[in-house]
C-alpha cells in the first residue's frame, strides 16, 4: 500500500495542489493536522482534503485554536491575528468538520498518528532527542508519525539502546523503517527548515520504506492572496525563505 503523508497545510491551497500533483497515485492519505492557520485558503483547503481517498485526518493546534479550544495567549501576536482571521473566514460547516477530528489515532497495529506528540497530541513539539525519548516511553506502537514542528525529521530508538538518534532526511531520499521511529514529514504550507518547497512523505507499507519529498509551488501567488486578505506580513515574507 502506498500512503501519502501530509501535515501542516495551513490554508495554503497552492502548496497542497502541488503536493497532490507531485505525489502520483496513492491508496490512502494520512493528514497529521493544521488544515488552517497562517494562510488565505481555509475553506478551499478543508474541502480539498475532505475529498481525498481513504483519508485519516487529525486536528492540529491551529485547528483547535480556530474552534476556540485553546487559550490564544499561548500564541504569538501574529499567530493570534491569523487565528482571528481564520475564525471569521471559515464557514460553520467547515469548522464543524474540524471539530470532528481527533488529535491522535491508531492507523494500524504498528503505527500511531499524532499532530504534536503521543504524550501531548495537540501541543507538544518533538524537536530534540530528549523529547523524543520521553515520548517513546508512552508510545505503544513501533512507529509514530507527527507534524506540528514543520521540520522533516526521523527520530529512532534501536532495540536495547537507551539513546535516541535524530536524522534530518535529505529531500527526495528514501529510508527504511526500523522499529522504533518517530517520523515528521514536514509542512506542506509553511516549511520552517529554510527550504521553501512544500514538504511531504510517501510510505510504502509493503517495502517498509518512507520517501521524503519536496516540490516547488507558486509562492508569489499565495503571498498576493495573503496580502489581499490583510494577513500578517511576517507570515507572508517567511514563505519565500522557508523559516
Amino acid at each position: 500500500m502506498r500512503v501519502l503523508i501530509i501535515s501542516d497545510i495551513h490554508a495554503n491551497l497552492t502548496a497542497l495542489e502541488a503536493v497532490l500533483a507531485d505525489a502520483g497515485e496513492f491508496d490512502q492519505v494520512w493528514f497529521l493536522g493544521d488544515l488552517v492557520g497562517y494562510g488565505p485558503d481555509p475553506d478551499d483547503c478543508i474541502a480539498r482534503v475532505r475529498e481525498l481517498p481513504h483519508l485519516v485526518a487529525l486536528m492540529g493546534n491551529h485547528d483547535a485554536a480556530a474552534l476556540g479550544h485553546l487559550n490564544l495567549a499561548a500564541f504569538n501576536v501574529t499567530a493570534r491575528q491569523a487565528v482571528y482571521w481564520t475564525q471569521k473566514n471559515t464557514t460553520a460547516e467547515n469548522l464543524a468538520y474540524l471539530e470532528s477530528l481527533p488529535a491522535m489515532t491508531i492507523a494500524s497495529e504498528e503505527i500511531t498518528l499524532a499532530h504534536g506528540s503521543p504524550r501531548q497530541p495537540v501541543w507538544e513539539y518533538i524537536l530534540d532527542a530528549r523529547t523524543a525519548w520521553e515520548n517513546f516511553q508512552v508510545l505503544d506502537t513501533a512507529y509514530c508519525f507527527v507534524g506540528h514542528s514543520h521540520l522533516p525529521s526521523l527520530f529512532f530508538l534501536s532495540d536495547g539502546k537507551k539513546r535516541v538518534e535524530l536524522v534530518v532526511p535529505e529531500p527526495n531520499a528514501s529510508y527504511e523503517l526500523t522499529p522504533r521511529m518517530i517520523i515528521n514529514p514536514g509542512s506542506v504550507g509553511q516549511p520552517r527548515d529554510r527550504d521553501p518547497r512544500a514538504a511531504y512523505a510517501l510510505l510504502d507499507t509493503d517495502q517498509q520504506m518512507i520517501e521524503f519529498r519536496r516540490v516547488d509551488y507558486d509562492i508569489p501567488a499565495v503571498q498576493e492572496r495573503m496580502q489581499a486578505a490583510g494577513l500578517p506580513e511576517r507570515h507572508i515574507v517567511r514563505l519565500t525563505e522557508g523559516w
